[in-house]
């Protein structure tokens, strides 16, 4: 296809889903299923007009998936409910470890024995499955900044940091397939991938979340007066935190997601924020609060980065959405769907998945109902693909590489169209039981 074609193809489906969206959100599908649709219907898989090779355009694809999980992550991390309280966030950083570290294990287990690959290869390929996506899970997560749903936040939260969790077993991986150094006992990995890339990545993204929060506010509120340009300021922000992490050898996409719920639990402390019954940080008064989807009176609302920039980014968040999910489309082939990874989609939704959940929360007090819901919901998207673009460009031997494509490919396929179709059914059930 030339880039006129590209332009028509994409213009049309930009214009279809704003004027379909009232439409879209009756319907028990999702606006990822169509464009995942459109793509296979145009791609290799049936008509052919148009084949994403991923090897050929890694960098690219890498590139492009790199800015969508970023803005995604800094869009989460300013929906948080604030303040970080250790009761109210032990479900979720349990899940981001210790359901990630299982899932991990339980994939690399399936991909040794069941599909014969390398250890090194089913721990890569593990990493690249478990982390959910925060991207594609919209509708399960938490919708704006405000909103204190547990099972949204639960899920939300999780997404926000295990896109940062996953990478340690990413360098493992790759180090066993001989791409990566550990070190001798993988002493290297532990102290440098898993302690200081964690731990580093946290206290940059909250020193500079809050760094600028106040600067913000004081460049807004203290005489002489400035104007503030909130999205590009947002934007800047996320460069930056990611800029330096990587730079540091941290883990940058964890650094952007504390940078946005640093930003946000800042700019409410000094706008005077009082808690709730819930220990959650508010404004006093909520229509005042311009992430909300209430209009805020403009002589009494407080103006703040993390809330005036925050429709931009979920802008960008849904046209990234449609050209990685239509490309999506395209890397699929006919010859990709076999067994081993039709199995593989399988054994990480309904085994993998679940036990992980089961296992990460037993004694947190959750609910069972809750528990089966988050274990269902672990929807897998554009950071798999994103984890797939950087095996391929820093190691991964070629002779994998096109097996681990077919498996990711086809399982983020499932995964957009099972839990899209089922993300509003069950949602929906479990709303009206509550």
């Amino acid at each position: 296809m030339t880039t006129t074609y590209w332009f028509l193809l994409i213009g049309l489906l930009m214009l279809a889903r704003g004027l379909a969206a009232t439409t879209i959100a009756r319907l028990p599908i999702t606006s990822s299923i169509a464009y995942l649709a459109v793509g296979v219907v145009l791609g290799p898989f049936a008509l052919g007009i148009f084949h994403f090779d991923p090897v050929a355009r890694s960098h690219i694809l890498e590139t492009a998936t790199e800015i969508a999980v970023l803005i995604s992550l800094f869009s989460a991390g300013v929906k948080m409910p604030v303040p970080i309280t250790f009761k109210r966030w032990a479900p979720s950083i349990r899940l981001a470890w210790v359901s990630m570290s299982i899932t991990v294990g339980l994939v690399a287990a399936f991909a040794y024995f069941v599909l014969g690959l390398p250890i090194g290869a089913g721990v890569l390929l593990g990493a690249i499955l478990a982390p959910t996506d925060p991207v594609l899970a919209t509708d399960v997560q938490v919708r704006h900044a405000g909103d204190y749903d547990t099972l949204r936040f639960t899920l939300t939260s999780e997404a926000g940091m295990n896109d940062g969790s996953a990478f340690p077993f990413v360098m493992l991986g790759l180090g066993l397939l001989g791409a990566n150094e550990l070190g001798q006992y993988a002493w290297r990995w532990a102290l440098v991938d898993v302690v200081w890339a964690t731990l580093g990545a946290v206290a940059i993204g909250m020193a500079s979340g809050a760094a600028l929060g106040r600067l913000g506010w004081a460049l807004r509120n203290q005489e002489p007066k400035h104007e503030v340009l909130d999205d590009l300021v947002g934007l800047g922000l996320i460069g930056v935190v990611y800029g330096v992490s990587v730079l540091l050898h941290a883990w940058g996409f964890l650094a952007v997601f504390f940078a946005g719920l640093a930003l946000r639990h800042t700019e409410l402390v000094l706008a005077g924020a009082h808690k709730n019954r819930q220990g959650l940080l508010v404004p006093d008064d909520p229509k005042a609060d311009p992430a909300n989807d209430e209009v805020p009176d403009p002589e009494t609302t407080p103006l703040t980065v993390s809330g005036e920039s925050l429709i931009f980014k979920e802008h960008l968040e849904r046209l990234s959405e449609l050209t990685l999910v239509l490309l999506l489309g395209g890397m699929l082939t006919l010859q990709a769907w076999n067994w081993r990874t039709w199995g593989t989609a399988l054994f990480l939704f309904l085994v993998a998945r679940p036990v992980s959940v089961l296992l990460g929360l037993a004694g947190s007090g959750a609910t069972m109902r809750v528990k089966l819901i988050v274990g269902w919901f672990g929807v897998r998207g554009i950071g798999s693909l994103y984890y797939l673009m950087f095996a391929i460009n820093h190691g991964m031997p070629p002779g994998l590489a096109r097996d681990v494509i077919d498996i990711t490919a086809i399982v983020v396929a499932l995964s957009i169209v099972v839990h899209g179709i089922s993300v509003k059914p069950l949602m929906d059930r479990y709303w009206r039981k509550k």
